[in-house]
């Protein structure tokens, strides 16, 4: 692993940092990688009953992708295929075999919550926030099953509350949502994440695995495509102009095109 993504064991916890806190722990292309690795390693690794995610630092989870990758997007075919790669990620995720706790601090936005959306319990301070602004910031859109997941956990009315006025939720209306298993305050959190995974390992590993994996089928079910959308967004002036803008700390005014 590199050092922008933590791997350790601890008993029977496997333990995954983001571990960018400079730039608020956004993803960089290895660090997909190398979370796909550490899931790989949770479900072969037979000491391994749970694994956790986390950011390092208090500020933040996960605060999105590195939006300096997108700076070498030249067509909608690189937003489809950008969107194909994470939906890899997330899906594998969602679908590991040992039960997954996201322990939230601060921002969690962007791919950030949708690596927490994958997760099956979800742990926030009170500093939590959760959100998708990128109507304001980039001008891109989702994948269509980053959509799901988020209409699946937060209903259609607070997911588009969410993504239509780039609305940050705080850890109060996440929590009352049902998105934040549970709530804590900020100094709290290694205390109740040791709780509830003290909890987990004790349970019946093929029991947890086939609740999970039935709930991530019920979702999944009649799933439409939609490359289609990814590949207008993408592929518009807007969002080219709208990633220069956000790296150059510019302004930018949307065009619809």
């Amino acid at each position: 692993m590199s050092d922008e993504l933590l791997v350790a064991a601890e008993g029977p916890v496997l333990r995954v940092t983001f571990n960018r806190p400079a730039q608020r722990n956004a993803m960089s292309w290895t660090m997909y990688d190398g979370l796909v690795a550490a899931i790989e390693r949770a479900e072969t690794d037979p000491d391994i009953r749970v694994m956790v995610l986390r950011g390092a630092g208090q500020e933040a989870f996960v605060a999105g992708t590195d939006i300096a990758q997108f700076a070498e997007f030249t067509s909608g075919e690189d937003g489809v295929a950008y969107e194909q790669r994470m939906e890899e990620v997330f899906g594998r995720l969602e679908a590991a075999t040992v039960p997954t706790v996201a322990a939230i601090s601060g921002y969690c936005v962007g791919a950030g919550i949708a690596l927490a959306a994958a997760c099956d319990l979800r742990i926030s301070t009170t500093t939590g926030r959760f959100g998708v602004p990128v109507a304001r910031t980039l001008g891109n859109c989702l994948a269509m099953n980053t959509y799901s997941m988020l209409v699946f956990h937060l209903g259609p009315s607070r997911a588009k509350d969410m993504l239509l006025r780039a609305r940050m939720f705080t850890a109060d209306e996440a929590h009352a949502a049902g998105f934040v298993t549970e709530l804590c305050e900020l100094g709290k959190l290694e205390e109740v994440v040791e709780t509830m995974t003290a909890r987990l390992v004790q349970h019946a590993p093929l029991t947890m695995w086939a609740s999970k994996e039935a709930v991530r089928r019920l979702r999944l079910a009649n799933m439409p495509d939609g490359d289609d959308l990814v590949r207008t967004v993408f592929g518009s002036d807007d969002f080219r102009n709208g990633v220069r803008a956000f790296l150059d700390k510019t302004p930018h005014t949307w065009s619809g095109h």
